[in-house]
C-alpha cells in the first residue's frame, strides 16, 4: 500500500481518484482538513475497501510513527502543505509550520520507519515530494523556461516555505540516503480545485453573474498543467524516477491571466449565448511580489521517464469549465462563511 499526505485537496484528492483507477493497490490518506481538504472530493470511495481516511497533521510526529508501523507503506507521496500564495502574504505562520516544520517531521518519521526495514522493503521504499515551480521565482518574458538547474529564488511567503521543504528532502537523501524523488509543477487546474484560485473562481463567478477579478494588468504569465496529466507524471516518477533526482511537470501551455480569462468568458458564452460575462471582467490591485512569469521546461522527464501531458490547454479548460457546470451542490458546499470572508478580504473593493 502507499501513504499519501494531503490528500483531501486538490491535487491529492485528483490523484487517489486517478490511482484507484488504475490499481488495485491500497491507500491510506492522511490529511488534517484544513480549509482546502475536502472529503467530499473523495466521497465515490465511501465503500471501497482500498481506501482509508485518517485524519491528522504530517508534523504530528506520534501519529505518523504509528501509521507507518500499522500499514507498512511502500512508498509515501507527500502532498501536504499550505499552498495559496494570497493566504502566505496574509497569514505566514501557518505555511512555515505546515511546509517546513511539517515536512521535517515527516522526514524524520519515516527515516526511523525506513531504516528499520528489511533489505527488499528498503530498497524499493520511495518517498516522494510534490512541490512547485514557484520556487524558482520568476521570469522575464523571453527568458528560458524553468529547468531543474534553476537557482531558487522564491518571492512569496509560500514560494519560500516549499523552498525549504525542497531543500530538507534533498538534504535527507545526500545525508542520510533516503530514497527521495521530487517533483516540480506548474499551475494545476481542473476537478476539485477550491475556487479562490484562478480559473475556478472565473468560472464560478460568471455563472454567478459576479466580478471577475484580474490582479493588475491580468499579464502574468502561467504554464498550465491540467491536473489529471500531473497525476500521470507522478505515478511515472514513482515507478521509474532516480533516486535523488528532480522531475519538473508541465504542461508546455503559457497563457496570460487575462487570456485565461477570456477564454473562459468566450466558452461560457457559447454555452449561454444570452450571457455576457466579459463584461463582469475587474482589474483590481495587484498583489505584493506578485511574479511575472513561470514557465517550466520538461524535457527532462520526457527524456527520461518517456511522459509527456494529453490534455491541451484548449481540452483541459473545457473538461474544467463543463465538471463545475456539472457540479453545482460542489460548489455550494465550498463556499462557506470562511470561504466568502477570503473572497472580501482580498477584494474589497469589489461590488458583490
Amino acid at each position: 500500500m502507499i501513504l499519501v499526505t494531503g490528500g483531501a485537496g486538490f491535487i491529492g484528492s485528483n490523484f487517489i481518484l486517478d490511482w484507484l483507477a488504475q490499481s488495485n493497490e491500497e491507500i491510506v490518506n492522511l490529511d488534517k482538513l484544513t480549509y482546502a481538504g475536502n472529503l467530499q472530493n473523495l466521497s465515490s470511495l465511501a465503500d471501497d475497501p482500498r481506501y482509508f481516511f485518517v485524519q491528522g497533521d504530517i508534523g504530528d510526529t506520534h501519529l505518523v510513527e504509528k501509521l507507518l508501523i500499522e500499514r507498512q507503506p511502500r512508498a509515501i507521496i507527500n502532498f501536504a502543505a499550505e499552498s495559496h500564495v494570497d493566504r502566505s502574504i496574509h497569514g505566514p505562520e501557518d505555511f512555515m509550520q505546515t511546509n517546513i516544520l511539517g515536512t521535517f517531521r515527516l522526514l524524520e518519521a519515516v527515516r526511523v520507519y525506513w531504516h528499520d526495514l528489511l533489505d527488499t522493503a528498503k530498497n524499493s521504499f520511495r518517498f516522494l515530494h510534490v512541490s512547485t515551480d514557484e520556487v524558482y521565482g520568476s521570469l522575464i518574458q523571453d527568458e528560458p523556461a524553468f529547468t531543474e538547474e534553476h537557482r531558487y529564488a522564491p518571492n512569496s511567503p509560500y514560494a519560500a516555505s516549499k523552498a525549504a521543504s525542497d531543500h530538507l528532502v534533498r538534504a535527507y537523501f545526500h545525508t542520510y540516503g533516503l530514497p527521495v524523488l521530487t517533483t516540480n509543477c506548474s499551475n494545476n487546474y481542473g476537478p476539485f480545485q477550491f475556487p479562490e484560485k484562478l480559473i475556478p473562481l472565473m468560472i464560478v463567478n460568471a455563472v454567478a453573474g459576479k466580478s471577475l477579478p484580474v490582479y493588475g494588468d491580468g499579464l502574468q504569465i502561467r504554464d498550465w498543467l491540467y491536473v489529471a496529466d500531473h497525476c500521470s507524471a507522478l505515478r511515472r516518477v514513482l515507478e521509474a524516477g532516480s533516486l535523488g533526482e528532480t522531475y519538473n511537470i508541465g504542461g508546455w501551455n503559457e497563457r496570460t491571466n487575462i487570456e485565461i480569462v477570456h477564454t473562459i468568458c468566450n466558452l461560457l458564452q457559447e454555452l449561454n449565448p444570452d450571457s455576457s460575462p466579459h463584461d463582469l471582467i475587474t482589474y483590481v490591485k495587484d498583489r505584493p511580489g506578485h511574479d511575472r512569469r513561470y514557465a517550466i521546461n520538461a524535457t527532462k522527464i520526457e527524456r527520461e521517464l518517456n511522459w509527456k501531458p494529453i490534455e491541451t490547454f484548449e481540452t483541459g479548460i473545457c473538461k474544467t469549465i463543463y465538471w463545475y457546470l456539472n457540479n453545482q451542490q460542489w460548489i455550494a458546499d465550498v463556499q462557506t462563511g470562511a470561504y466568502r470572508a477570503w473572497i472580501a478580504k482580498n477584494y474589497a473593493e469589489l461590488p458583490q
